[in-house]
């Protein structure tokens, strides 16, 4: 894909990036004595935002180009990373993280659909695998680093974002640069509500609500993961807290790199198992004050999450053809946000009102309840597709 591969790989990896802010909320917290739920508050701000975004700009890369949209989504990233650097108290945190949202909601459906009609590779999963893979990369990048700037370096709260700030501008470059790819539309782009085209409802709905699994989960990772071990390992270091944060992000790239080969629906079938075993060693490492269940729970987390969201976007890429692709899995984006914002909110509520390892157990038995949830969908789908050659039409075998 030369430069324009580059450079999408380069806009979904600033989709990890966000996660930047994940190492430093408790920095934050101490600094401003801010309470649970105003963090997690803080952290979903960025989905909302994507729920306003994505409904009125779901499709504008299907109708003015995946390049320009990218463009545009990166740049409102990097004026993000000004706010957070120049942040004198919490609202701006708000700010930055809504500018983010809407950044990653113009460059995310854009990205993904670009990556998939790029996809060079014969394997039709290689292109939601590397979508996996360069957001895992942002993110790992993001909170190893900002660990170790925020320990070793002074002005803690400050250097992430010059980083960021230095990789936008990169990413923009080599957008630029990238080959023209407007569609060539005679008529002007005009917002279009999210709908599903017939044929795909029971592909949808089993892929959104596996990336939604992963979403949730990630939810309680980034807003407080870092708290959680913080509190339960009393460590004090945020370079050990952005490693094991670190972690769970490299495990999801890492997985990423083996899962083209995998049909689509045996990664949705090993994410949502995982995600039960990964949501039993949170809990544990809570309970216990382990260090090594909370390692556990990063790297097996991030392998569960991998699975959930690569298989969820590779039934999409089966059931949805190239000229509606943009705006179903803006759809599919949008209601995974809603749930990452009601759980990120919720458990910052109960965390707050009751207490933090409370506020885990609740979470883990509320998504792994989700987990089983996606698991019956399936065993019910897999069970009907053997009775009837219509329902394997509208419900992809990933085979």
């Amino acid at each position: 894909m030369g430069i324009l591969g580059r450079g999408i790989r380069a806009c979904l990896g600033h989709s990890g990036q966000s996660g930047a802010l994940s190492t430093l909320y408790p920095i934050y917290a101490a600094q401003w004595d801010l309470s649970p739920l105003t963090i997690t508050t803080v952290f979903a701000s960025y989905p909302l935002t994507l729920l306003v975004v994505l409904p009125i700009f779901g499709n504008i890369s299907d109708w003015w180009g995946r390049r320009r949209v990218m463009i545009a989504g990166v740049a409102l990233i990097a004026a993000s990373a000004i706010v957070f650097a120049l942040a004198p108290h919490v609202a701006f945190l708000f700010i930055g993280r809504i500018l983010q949202g809407a950044g990653a909601g113009l460059a995310m459906g854009a990205g993904t659909a670009a990556l998939m009609e790029n996809n060079t590779s014969s394997s039709p999963r290689f292109a939601s695998s590397m979508a996996t893979l360069s957001t895992a990369t942002g993110l790992t990048l993001a909170l190893v680093v900002s660990g170790v700037l925020a320990q070793f370096f002074p002005l803690p709260l400050l250097w992430s974002y010059i980083v960021l700030l230095v990789l936008s501008l990169a990413s923009i470059a080599a957008l630029v640069r990238a080959p023209e790819d407007s569609p060539g539309h005679l008529q002007p782009w005009r917002p279009q509500a999210p709908r599903l085209r017939q044929g795909i409802r029971m592909a949808f709905s089993i892929a959104t609500l596996s990336v939604t699994l992963a979403y949730c989960v990630g939810a309680i990772f980034l807003s407080l993961g870092a708290h959680m071990i913080r509190e339960f390992t009393h460590t004090g270091s945020t370079a050990t807290v952005g490693a094991l944060l670190g972690c769970s992000a490299a495990a999801i790239g890492i997985t990423a790199l083996f899962l083209s080969k995998i049909p689509a629906r045996a990664a949705v079938w090993a994410g949502a198992a995982l995600t039960i075993v990964s949501l039993g060693s949170m809990a544990a490492a809570s309970s216990l004050g382990s260090m090594s269940f909370f390692l556990a729970w990063c790297i097996v987390g991030g392998i569960a999450y991998s699975f959930a969201f690569t298989g969820g976007l590779g039934l999409i890429n089966q059931a949805v053809p190239k000229h509606h692709r943009g705006a179903t899995l803006s759809l599919l984006y949008m209601i995974a946000y809603a749930f990452q914002a009601g759980t990120a909110i919720g458990v910052g509520a109960l965390a707050t009102s009751l207490s933090l390892s409370s506020a885990v157990s609740i979470a883990a038995l509320s998504l792994a309840g989700l987990s089983i949830s996606l698991l019956v969908l399936m065993t019910i789908t897999r069970t009907a597709s053997k009775t009837t050659s219509g329902t394997e039409a509208s419900v992809p075998t990933g085979a």
